[in-house]
């Protein structure tokens, strides 16, 4: 276990291990989990995210010794959100057509994180614990004295522009694009932000998000375990009233409490935030011929029933070298068995070089054919094939068995790209 330093934030590192931190020295017991009397009158509290029987290796939990139980809270009332949506009964069947949003505007109405969640394309079932979401937060406010709960799901952060502070009952994570954050399911948190502030956000219903298994690459590559920071305990000591704001059952739910959830002095487990810098990403490339399929860029992957197909899985497009020889370097034409909804947090997606921004969105589901845009096709066909790094960029896709449907408000937000298609019109017929 090792502690870094950055931004007067303290870490550690490591992914699914067995963690613990103390902000208080002599706080956490040591060789037993729930002493009669824990250190200096704390209460012992277990958050379990999976069954108690789950195989040890899949097996997540974290005991948290707090000032006060999180039970003093309530009761709860119903919070009314319009934007967000959850499972496939929020979505709105369309035709199988390829879609594509322009960057959504931050407005300028005050909005925290949970005030500015927008959910633009939904799969799956809560309930029945498989399948994702996909929202856009749009915030330019703190969230000062409330904290979220999703009971639903994990949440997989991923800022595009303006940087995060995220405190969690386990402590506090600093987030800025280029970094993505994974929270939880059933931990609370807050966020803080610096400016009018974008980003993309996963719901993840299914399996926790876990290192993809690296098979013949061998035992390093890819998004390497050290490289994940969890927080260090840092405990809230104000009694000031806080408003709780849980998710459940696919509506938001609020409740007042007469101190601040974020008092946990101690802790242990493996079921903890993280935070994780896409520029310690080892991409894997040809260093021959031919263009790799996309799940060498696997950062996490949430597993289903049926073995090597995701519930979900996410995958970047960091800066990287091109190096193959006779080879058509951007993605081909293609379409997979899987759905694939795509961001771009800065620079410029080779395959879309002109209509796909920061901010923005594509969506193409199961067999509905995309690739390169006509001038990126003709680019890339007649291109000198010299070694050629692609820099500052970073796009990022989640990808689902599921079937992606998109919202109301994704469909009638006004940034949807209404003539997408149109950037294959000018590929013709040049057979010889």
């Amino acid at each position: 276990m090792t502690d870094t330093t950055s931004s007067a934030l303290r870490y550690q590192s490591g992914f699914g291990n067995e963690l613990a931190s103390e902000a208080e020295p002599g706080t956490l017991p040591i060789g037993r989990n729930s002493p009669q009397k824990v250190a200096r009158g704390l209460y012992a509290e277990l958050i379990s995210g999976t069954a108690f029987t789950a195989p040890r290796a899949d097996n997540r939990r974290t005991w948290m010794y707090r000032r006060r139980p999180s039970v003093q809270c309530g009761p709860f009332e119903a919070l009314p959100h319009a934007h967000l949506k959850t499972g496939a009964a929020g979505g709105v069947a369309v035709p199988p057509n390829p879609l594509r949003w322009h960057p959504v505007a931050i407005p300028d109405t005050p909005l925290d994180f949970i005030d500015g969640l927008r959910t633009i394309a939904v799969n799956g079932d809560a309930d029945a614990q498989t399948g994702v979401a996909v929202h856009l937060y749009v915030a330019n406010r703190s969230m000062d004295d409330r904290a979220f709960v999703n009971a639903d799901g994990e949440l997989l952060l991923v800022p595009q522009q303006g940087r995060l502070t995220v405190t969690t009952e386990l402590g506090l994570l600093q987030v800025a694009p280029g970094e993505v954050a994974l929270l939880p399911r059933g931990l609370a948190f807050s966020v803080a932000v610096e400016g009018p502030s974008r980003g993309y956000v996963c719901e993840n219903y299914g399996a926790h998000f876990r290192l993809p298994e690296l098979g013949p690459i061998g035992s390093n590559g890819l998004a390497n375990p050290r490289d994940f920071l969890a927080p260090v305990a840092a405990f809230d000591d104000g009694t000031r009233p806080f408003r709780l704001v849980r998710k459940y059952g696919g509506a938001l739910w609020t409740a007042p409490a007469d101190a601040s959830p974020f008092n946990v002095v101690a802790w242990h487990g493996n079921l903890v935030p993280c935070k994780y810098d896409t520029a310690h990403f080892m991409t894997i490339g040809s260093i021959s011929f031919d263009h790799p399929d996309p799940s060498i860029f696997t950062v996490l992957t949430s597993p289903s029933d049926t073995p090597g197909t995701a519930n979900c899985d996410f995958v970047i497009f960091p800066p990287r070298w091109l190096v193959a020889e006779d080879t058509f370097r951007p993605p081909w034409y293609h379409r997979n068995v899987m759905s694939e909804f795509m961001g771009l947090v800065h620079g410029q997606y080779d395959a879309k070089p002109e209509g796909f921004k920061p901010g923005g969105m594509s969506l193409h589901n199961c067999m509905v054919p995309h690739g390169p845009d006509t001038d990126a096709f003709e680019k890339a066909s007649s291109a000198p094939l010299a070694p050629h790094k692609l820099d500052d960029t970073l796009a990022f896709m989640f990808e689902s068995r599921w079937r992606f449907l998109p919202t109301e408000f994704a469909l009638g937000c006004g940034a949807l790209d209404a003539g997408y298609a149109d950037c294959w019109k000018g590929l013709k017929d040049q057979f010889r």
